[in-house]
């Protein structure tokens, strides 16, 4: 029987095998009339590549059912699943269980060449989400479900959050493949205890049924228990890379074709228990960091990404409340450039809503009255009254902060396993080789392949593999519960590697909330009014202090309401025209020293607010410890009045630059680092969020306002500013618990190799030395992470 109908006796979509009347198309043979439908689909919209990818990639449309769909015509349900809509686009996520490999990541991201309503899909592998961008008017929600139906992707459709839903999913049959190999380990390691200790000669008669037992149970945890990990490592060599998955099977690989060689040819017990083991291990270090993933995911919910409040109105009286408590039918304030934190309804003021963070693309929807407001805009004009439709949702939030389409070039952070990847599995290979080779060249064939294989069994780095993870999902709770959120566990390591500091100065180093304001000029009771009003609409620090200096207990409508990051404000109150901000936005000369915000109504001065700066608690002693390791710069938008107060509390060879609009200070952050520094900027969000996005690593300091930063890579709440040089010691701790953990799987691997390039490494030998270095390894960092956040009194 040849190739070709062999291959002709599976169904060319699915794979399952053809009935007794295969449906024909194109020389292809498919199992149903659905599989043939769907290969007509691809073929015809010249996606037929969706099959170079895997063999008998797609979902088998046998049993494909006609759902009843009509809900989704419905608009409450429509708006409920939606992320996103707007005039032009909507933006849905899916669950899809039915993904599973490249194949379907393919089609998924090119689902635009079937519809031309698609702009864009974007697959989760992981999550086995898929979110698609699509226009409304071209194809319905409703039609949307039902290509995906008709090409083998249902959607999984519900109203839960199906993020967690899922991460349960996922963790069933991780925990399934470690029931597995945790079956196998126990028996395999009991019919090895007869070998290791001695065999009487009653034992002896029973090895080699003995060794056919343990090969027969490392069968299936070769199979499915470690699956995973060569599926993995394949597509890592497919995309031309090395990471630790790669010497990892290659490891299970060799331990389990030398135990069958071994087992089958009667020369030896083979390694059956070890195999089981190591995959049991290593399935077992990945549960505990998935489960420390999710506990930290879960507790670093949105109120963690907002770290204060949001201004809830009560009766005309404003309260500021966390996000946590906010409730469906609250009325809410969204100031200019802060964040809509959940879905609403605009009752008062014009929406001018960013939702490039949403969207990708930068361009401001304008909003009227009672039209919808999705969570994650970002208000660029005057402020608005927004009555809560739907609860604040964590998943959503969290997504947009891990959003990097805004960035041209998302930050490529340097991790210290990233690093060792690339040349750990070139120096495992040529150490097995070079045994091998010193064997053979003294005639020793036999040697030669047990040194070959021993090496790279004992070699295999899963010690290596969880030290990473375990540490820094460790470290990333501690800086949680001390409220420094930061984005990923990558960006501990980014941190780690900072070598310069650079200080915004209002909002940063200087505290909002104990300045002292100071009013020269004259206001009658409608200015008054009228200045409180629009200085109500900015996030701005300086224009929160001069409400609250005003003291107004009712408020004016405002239009024409305009605000340029590190200028002012322009606005329309009570027919009159108002100018709030710097000497240059007002059009007049600065004959005032300090921190200054000028006042200017019909055209008229009337004044000028002077506000002597409070400084962050510990400020001095906060700047002279960072001093000690970092290079320190100050980059200021306000005048040098405090000029001579700075170059006390900065150290000598410090940079200290004033009067820089927000576009100077991000050209300040590129001149550092083409001098080859690694910088931190280091701002309170809002005129900062240029240079955040620019510098190695960006820090908004957070203190009474909601200013969350999709651009910044950690969020601090004011209150805990003075562990600043806590917090960058202990990112560097966490990278030395890191190498010092490498440093003693090393040693074990040192001690293990000196056996393996020998040929002398004995099944014993390699099942407690594998299983010991991963348990060391776990409980290494672990303890030594915690011993660490004591000792930097964060803990």
């Amino acid at each position: 029987m040849s190739t070709q109908l062999l291959v002709d006796q599976a169904c060319y979509h699915c794979g399952d095998s053809l009935g007794p009347a295969p449906y024909l198309l194109g020389g292809r043979q498919f199992c149903c009339l659905g599989c043939q439908t769907v290969y007509q689909i691809m073929y015809d919209n010249g996606m037929d590549s969706y099959y170079k990818y895997n063999t008998h990639p797609g979902k088998s449309q046998r049993n494909n059912r006609n759902a009843d769909l009509s809900y989704l015509d419905e608009p409450k349900i429509i708006a409920q699943l939606l992320d996103y809509m707007d005039e032009e686009r909507s933006i849905i996520t899916f669950y899809i269980p039915a993904i599973h490999c490249s194949s379907c990541i393919w089609l998924l991201e090119h689902l635009y060449r079937i519809n031309k309503g698609i702009s864009r899909g974007q697959v989760d592998f992981m999550k086995k989400q898929v979110s698609i961008v699509f226009d409304q008017h071209s194809i319905s929600l409703r039609e949307l479900v039902m290509l995906l139906i008709s090409i083998g992707y249902e959607p999984k459709i519900t109203l839960q959050d199906v993020v967690r839903q899922n991460k349960k999913v996922d963790q069933r049959g991780l925990i399934a493949r470690i029931a597995v190999a945790g079956f196998c380990f126990g028996n395999s390691m009991m019919l090895s205890f007869p070998d290791y200790f001695g065999m009487s000669a009653f034992e002896k008669e029973f090895s080699h049924y003995f060794g056919y037992l343990n090969l027969l149970l490392a069968l299936p945890v070769f199979i499915y228990s470690a699956s995973g990990y060569f599926s993995s490592a394949w597509h890592s060599l497919k995309r031309g890379r090395l990471n630790l998955e790669v010497p990892l099977a290659l490891g299970i690989l060799v331990l389990f074709l030398r135990t069958a060689f071994e087992v089958l040819t009667h020369t030896g017990p083979g390694f059956s228990d070890t195999l089981c083991s190591l995959v049991f291990f290593i399935l077992i270090g990945r549960w505990v960091q998935q489960h420390t993933y999710h506990h930290l995911s879960f507790e670093r919910d949105y109120r963690s990404y907002f770290p204060v409040a949001v201004t809830v109105l009560n009766n005309g009286a404003e309260r500021s409340v966390p996000l946590g408590e906010l409730q469906v039918g609250d009325r809410i304030w969204i100031r200019h450039q802060e964040i809509i934190p959940a879905d609403a309804i605009l009752l008062k003021g014009e929406g001018a809503v960013d939702f490039s963070f949403v969207t990708g693309e930068s361009k401001v929807v304008h909003k009227g009255l009672g039209e919808m407001i999705y969570a994650g805009g970002r208000q660029m004009g005057e402020a608005m009254e927004l009555e809560v439709m739907k609860p604040v949702s964590q998943s959503y939030l969290t997504k947009l902060w891990n959003n990097d389409q805004e960035e041209a070039k998302p930050k490529e952070y340097r991790t210290f396993v990233g690093f060792i990847s690339k040349y750990f599995t070139i120096g495992l290979v040529l150490i097995a080789l070079s045994a091998w080779g010193y064997w053979w060249s003294v005639g020793n064939m036999h040697y030669a392949w047990a040194a070959l294989t021993a090496v790279l069994i004992i070699a295999c780095p899963c010690a290596l593999a969880l030290s990473s993870p375990f540490t820094l999902s460790a470290a990333l709770s501690i800086l949680d519960k001390n409220r420094f959120y930061v984005k990923n566990a990558s960006a501990i390591e980014q941190m780690a590697a900072i070598d310069c500091l650079v200080f915004d100065k209002t909002g940063t180093i200087s505290s909002p909330s104990s300045s002292l304001m100071r009013w020269k000029g004259t206001l009658n009771d409608q200015e008054s009014i009228a200045l409180a009003s629009v200085c109500r609409h900015s996030s701005h620090p300086l224009s929160r202090q001069i409400v609250q200096y005003l003291g107004r207990k009712s408020y004016a409508d405002v239009s024409a309401y305009e605000e340029m990051a590190g200028q002012g404000i322009t606005a329309t109150c009570n027919g009159l025209l108002l100018k709030v901000g710097s000497a240059r936005h007002v059009g007049t000369k600065a004959n005032f020293e300090g921190t200054v915000v000028h006042v200017q109504i019909d055209g008229k001065m009337k004044g000028v607010f002077q506000v002597e700066q409070s400084w962050r608690p510990n400020l001095g002693t906060v700047l002279h410890n960072l001093s000690k390791e970092y290079s320190l710069h100050l980059v200021s938008g306000d005048n040098d009045r405090h000029g001579a107060e700075m170059r006390v509390l900065f150290p000598d060879r410090a940079t200290l630059i004033f009067n820089q609009h927000p576009a100077d200070k991000l050209r300040r952050i590129a001149d550092w680092q083409q001098d080859g520094r690694v910088v931190a900027m280091i701002g309170d969000g809002l005129n900062d969020a240029g240079a955040l996005r620019k510098a190695d690593m960006g820090i908004a300091v957070s203190d009474d306002i909601n200013n969350f930063s999709p651009g910044c890579d950690a969020i601090l709440d004011g209150v805990h500013f003075d562990k600043l040089p806590s917090f960058f010691r202990f990112a560097k701790d966490a990278v030395l618990v890191i190498r010092l953990s490498f440093g003693i799987s090393i040693l074990y691997n040192v001690v293990g190799l000196s056996l393996a390039v020998q040929g002398a490494m004995s099944p014993l030998f390699a099942a407690i030395l594998m299983p010991l270095s991963t348990a060391t390894i776990i409980s290494f960092t672990s303890l030594t992470t915690r011993w660490f956040g004591k000792r930097r009194k964060l803990l």
